[in-house]
């Protein structure tokens, strides 16, 4: 890896172009302990390139695990006002395929592929004049991306940041939310902590966040700009406490990300014996050269597993764009959930996970 000191390692800003998902990627280029089982990956771009995306948003990471690579999506824990670099934080979960793999693996200067940014869970996206966040676990991260874009860019702005954790050495960037708590006038941090520890002595709250707990975090609660990630049986209880209170939810944003749907894959339909409908439309994937049969209400991902031709794919519901291909010609019938821009749309590319063929097309993969 180059050292700091290399020529031409630094560049301005103005003589950098964005980093681009379909032509670069990632280098580590640090690995740091945050709180137990969890670590921060620092990235750069391969090609001295800058990060462009909104505090909160996510990449997907290609993480090359056995015959397929293995697709994972993170929120950034790292803020668009630091643009050199991007960094995210995971908990090994029990169970974890992914994550372990990069706890077990991922060192300084491995490279790997990425996708994104995407997503909508921003302030810059639901502006307001009072926020709330509150998270639970490794739910901080878009948080913790917001804040520190807020401190960068606007540290005057009225924050208040309730984070739940099992114990207090769990509780993720604690010292640093401590020292922004000291530095952001308008910040007021709210703790709460499951049990107490023999590692760490704690005089704050105890419990589970609930109809009593919140109003002595955030006594105005009902004023704010409410942003919230963590367990879905987390967000559930806080969304059943606000609107229990008369919260207007309008006034709510979640951050979650579905699994993938269990679907098969079929065989392609030329090692089926059966007959080809007459109304399914074909798919022509030009790098691969591989023509396909889009049965109807099939989609342009589903069609390519069929027909051996591998697009990668994470959430599968529009989200993450990680399935990302250029249509050379044709039409397609699209419904996305935010994971890909329109000046994409307007170049060409559709996300193969939610098109649906309208005619012949010629896809680039």
């Amino acid at each position: 890896m180059n050292a700091v000191t290399d020529l031409g390692l630094y560049r301005h800003l103005d003589e950098m172009v964005p980093w681009d998902d379909r032509l670069q990627v990632l280098e580590v280029i640090g690995v740091t302990e945050e709180a137990p089982e969890v670590k921060t990956f620092t990235f750069r771009s391969d090609a001295q390139t800058w990060f462009r995306y909104k505090p909160g948003q996510f990449v997907t990471l290609e993480l090359p695990i056995g015959n397929e690579p293995l697709m994972r999506t993170y929120t950034l824990s790292s803020s668009p006002s630091r643009p050199f670099s991007i960094a995210v934080t995971v908990k090994a979960q029990a169970g974890s395929i992914g994550t372990r793999w990069m706890f077990d693996h991922l060192k300084t200067g491995m490279r790997i592929k990425a996708y994104g940014p995407a997503g909508d869970f921003s302030v810059h996206e639901h502006p307001a004049g009072k926020y709330l966040f509150i998270s639970a676990g490794s739910g901080v991260t878009p948080m913790m991306s917001m804040l520190r874009w807020l401190n960068d860019c606007a540290p005057w702005t009225d924050v208040s940041f309730v984070n739940c954790a099992r114990r207090p050495e769990e509780i993720i960037f604690r010292k640093e939310l401590e020292l922004l708590g000291s530095r952001m006038p308008g910040l007021s941090l709210g703790f709460l902590i499951e049990e107490r520890s023999s590692r760490e002595s704690w005089s704050g709250h105890i419990g589970r966040i609930d109809a009593v707990r919140l109003p002595l975090m955030a006594p105005d609660f009902r004023e704010r700009e409410v942003f919230c990630c963590g367990p879905e049986p987390f967000m559930r209880a806080v969304r059943e406490m606000l609107a229990a209170s008369g919260f207007d939810m309008a006034q709510y944003h979640q951050e979650s990300f579905g699994a993938p749907p269990a679907e098969a894959v079929p065989a392609p339909l030329g090692e089926l014996d059966i007959e080809i409908p007459a109304d399914a439309l074909p798919v022509c994937f030009s790098l691969s050269d591989v023509a396909g049969d889009c049965l109807p209400g099939q989609t342009v991902l589903q069609t390519a597993r069929a027909s051996g031709v591998r697009i990668p794919a994470a959430c599968e519901f529009g989200l993450c764009g990680t399935c990302k291909v250029k249509k050379l010609s044709g039409k397609v019938e699209m419904s996305h959930n935010g994971g890909i821009l329109d000046d994409e749309i307007d170049e060409g590319f559709i996300l193969a996970c939610c098109s649906k063929p309208l005619s012949p097309l010629e896809i680039e993969a």
